[in-house]
């Protein structure tokens, strides 16, 4: 048995940050542009451009800026990098609680079952 979850952060029913923005801005941290990034992930540049935009334009600082390692090259903004850092650590204490509480449904399952 597994306890499975999705963890986002919503403002005014609009996604500011969740699994999928992390996932992309881990992988522009890696490839050093928002392209490379988009090909990482199997997706459009223009759906990665408009995701961190969106992002962005919610949180109302910047996620990426340009980087002197290249014409297309970016990397995250400080500001990325700690909400990265937050988020994660949200995710964590929502793994630790879902692991607390699978041995807590096992046991109830187990007892209904009888």
């Amino acid at each position: 048995m597994n306890i499975h979850y999705k963890l986002w952060i919503e403002e005014n029913d609009e996604v500011l940050f969740g699994e999928g923005r992390m996932a992309l801005l881990k992988a522009v941290e890696e490839n050093g542009s928002l392209a490379g990034a988009a090909r990482a992930l199997s997706m459009s540049y223009r759906a990665a451009w408009g995701r961190i935009k969106a992002s962005e334009q919610r949180l109302g600082f910047s996620l990426v800026e340009r980087s002197d390692k290249g014409r297309r090259a970016v990397k995250l903004t400080d500001k990325a990098l700690k909400i990265m850092q937050r988020y994660q650590a949200l995710d964590e204490k929502a793994q630790a609680f879902a692991k607390q509480y699978k041995s807590e449904w096992r046991r109830e399952l187990s007892r209904l079952r009888k």
